[in-house]
């Protein structure tokens, strides 16, 4: 099996206990097998499990991701029995929307206090012209802003409000009155505080809980959904803009910022949806403007998808500096979790095998056209 997996390296030039920065270092000859029998799964397990190392696991994943090497690792067959399974099953209903809370999202605030930053934002910083992690953030925040034409005394709805940060930033520095609502327990209580002296109101609810975050269905002047999308589900993405379109008032924009697919596939990577984000999946453009037709005109499209990797980078730079501290509530074998998932993602975004897209979106069209912002 060594020489199996050699032969698929030697493609990307990685080398098993080789000496290169990116070459995997075996500890544990089962790893192999683990590899080979639960494919993605089974390697991300076997990582964390301490069976392998890679110096540089964001260039390893680079290589394999932007050589496409994962389709011969992938088995068909498995591909196959997931894309069944969630054409035939909603993945992402009310009752199954709350794993990824209870898996990822309330797995503690000082944990992600340490590795988000000042800004509390978990969604890709904007590095155009930006040194570190929090610039990006409050950029991206302020990029937000400037697309909806953010006016004082404005209401905003935002739909997945995280730890409140967008929300705090959109009411201090824009002056709105802003309604948020998470499916996570603690960040919806994090953001509660954060936001106590602001014309801010936090609700702990999913979206569909219209009764909760707005029972007199009040339409807003802007809305904004900041990394929700990837957790609604191809078979609700017709329902969660109907709520935003329902919400929203005629003259009103809507950014929606999500991280994107470059291929329509209603499932999950696999390791991701076992350990990370239960019940997620990327949407394509396919699958959003199906969606977004009849309901919304779209104003503009930004994808700077390549600035997700400095973001998951410093994420990943964070967590391992502030892990003395936090290593007092949280296991070695979480850290090597959270390092597979950054760094792994962070050579997705770099070999542009995924994108992020804002959309700003305005319900009947903008008399004149969109004046551009980046």
């Amino acid at each position: 099996m060594q020489r199996m997996l050699q032969k698929m390296l030697d493609e990307i030039d990685v080398t098993i206990n080789g000496k290169k920065p990116y070459d995997i270092k075996v500890h544990d000859k089962r790893m192999y097998t683990k590899l080979f029998k639960d494919k993605s799964i089974g390697a991300g397990d076997a990582y964390v499990e301490g069976m392998w190392d890679c110096e540089k696991l964001d260039e390893l994943f680079f290589r394999i991701c932007r050589n496409k090497l994962y389709n011969k690792i992938y088995s068909p067959f498995s591909e196959t029995l997931y894309s069944l399974k969630n054409s035939v099953i909603n993945q992402q209903t009310r009752e199954k929307s709350e794993e990824v809370a209870k898996r990822h999202y309330n797995l503690g605030n000082p944990l992600f206090e340490k590795m988000l930053g000042k800004s509390m934002a978990y969604t890709c910083g904007y590095w155009k012209n930006a040194d570190n992690l929090d610039e990006a953030q409050f950029a991206k925040y302020d990029l937000v802003c400037k697309k909806l034409q953010l006016q004082p005394g404005e209401t905003v709805l935002e739909l997945g409000c995280g730890w409140g940060g967008l929300a705090k930033y959109m009411a201090e520095k824009y002056d709105c009155k802003v309604v948020g609502f998470d499916i996570g327990k603690e960040p919806a209580r994090y953001a509660k505080d954060l936001c106590r002296h602001l014309p801010v109101k936090i609700y702990h609810c999913d979206y569909r809980d219209i009764s909760i975050y707005n029972p007199n269905r009040e339409k807003f002047d802007k809305l904004v959904s900041v990394g929700v999308l990837e957790h609604i589900g191809y078979k609700n993405y017709d329902q969660f803009l109907s709520i935003s379109r329902s919400f929203i008032k005629d003259d009103g924009l809507f950014l929606l910022h999500s991280i994107g697919s470059n291929y329509s596939k209603n499932y999950c990577e696999p390791w991701i949806n076992k350990n990370i984000f239960p019940n997620g999946m990327l949407p394509s453009l396919k699958w959003l403007g199906k969606a977004i037709e009849k309901k919304f005109i779209v104003e503009d499209f930004h994808n700077f998808g390549a600035f997700y990797d400095r973001t998951l980078l410093a994420w990943h730079e964070n967590l391992n500096k502030h892990w003395k501290e936090l290593s007092k509530d949280y296991d070695t074998k979480l850290l090597r979790m959270m390092n597979y998932y950054l760094l792994s993602c962070a050579g997705g975004f770099r070999a542009r095998d995924m994108q992020l897209w804002q959309f700003l979106l305005s319900p009947k069209g903008i008399i004149g056209g969109y004046n551009r912002i980046v």
